[in-house]
């Protein structure tokens, strides 16, 4: 097949940009034709808050520019990862004029939270869900910002309201039953949602002999749980603890770890680290939908400390491949 992928990229490296990359590197190896439609969040920085808000909910930009691209390469499906805020729903708009099916992955619960990961102040929050989301307007559920947040969910109302998530989506794929529940609970067609978890692509070799110390890896922000990892390790002092990742909690981690922190790494280097540490910790506060860093630290036989939340508790066996405790603890 020709499959053309279209992705919003992240400022900061995540675990869905290397999704991303592991799928078209897997579909090539699979003999399909793959091209990458991408834009990035960089360009945030060099247009104004109002234009980077009008292209949220209809980007014009994006919309000529997947309508070339579709021209040229004449795809037969086009499978979209991330549309947020820079590619928006217009690609939908303009996959259905053009008559290519589109597969869209659903790695957050943007669909139903503008925050993304059902989180308010540190906690578990599903008001939103299957309603018209206007708390997240008066709560500054985004970013703690009432403008940005009033954007999202302008978003959200406008495509629900001319059916845009139901009408030009052929099929949507989740990460686990966890997420397809949540999904259909919010309104999506079950018979549209098909489960297909991420993967990784396992090469290293686990050193059994000489494991020591324990990692994190990942996005430092607060819904990863780091206010739990740093004041774990401040009760539990002297344990030697790496964190790696990049991301708003930089500064406080760095001042928190000091040469412990190893700021962002390649995942040659991370996988590397995983096939001789100890175990990995996964302290998130809000719902990790299926993390790559659990799979990479499987792959590695690294087992797993996470949060007793959402997903994570069918993805790791409490005794069997990892611990799980309350979230926060």
């Amino acid at each position: 097949m020709k499959i053309l992928l279209t992705h919003n990229a992240y400022q900061n490296f995540g675990g869905e940009d290397s999704v991303v990359n592991s799928e078209i590197a897997l579909l090539r190896s699979y003999g399909h034709e793959v091209e990458l439609y991408r834009r990035h969040n960089d360009e945030l920085n060099r247009i104004s808050p109002g234009i980077a808000a009008a292209a949220t909910i209809w980007s014009k930009q994006s919309a000529d520019e997947l309508s070339a691209k579709i021209d040229v390469f004449q795809p037969d499906l086009i499978h979209v990862h991330n549309t947020f805020p820079l590619i928006s729903p217009s690609a939908y708009w303009i996959a259905a004029r053009k008559k290519i099916p589109v597969v869209q992955t659903l790695h957050n619960f943007r669909l139903l939270c503008p925050q993304g990961a059902f989180l308010r102040n540190g906690k578990i929050c599903e008001e939103c869900i299957g309603k018209i989301p206007w708390r997240a307007v008066v709560r500054k559920c985004y970013r703690n910002s009432l403008p940005q947040s009033a954007v999202l969910t302008s978003m959200l109302v406008a495509h629900r309201a001319i059916g845009t998530y139901r009408n030009k989506i052929a099929r949507y794929i989740v990460l686990n039953t966890f997420c397809r529940d949540r999904f259909i609970e919010g309104g999506l067609p079950a018979e549209q949602l098909r489960v297909k978890p991420n993967f990784v692509e396992s090469k290293y070799i686990p050193d059994w002999g000489a494991r020591r110390g324990a990692m994190f890896v990942g996005r430092l922000s607060p819904e990863k749980g780091i206010d739990t990892l740093i004041e774990a390790v401040r009760i539990n002092s002297g344990k030697n603890v790496s964190v790696i990742g990049s991301g708003p909690y930089e500064r406080r981690v760095a001042e928190n770890f000091g040469e412990q922190y190893l700021g962002f790494m390649s995942r040659d280097d991370i996988m590397f680290r995983m096939c001789s540490a100890l175990y990995l910790l996964v302290p998130s506060v809000g719902y990790e939908n299926s993390p790559c860093t659990i799979m990479e630290a499987f792959s590695c036989g690294l087992p797993v400390i996470a949060s007793r939340l959402g997903p994570l508790t069918n993805i790791i066996q409490d005794g069997v491949t990892g611990l799980l405790f309350n979230p926060g603890d």
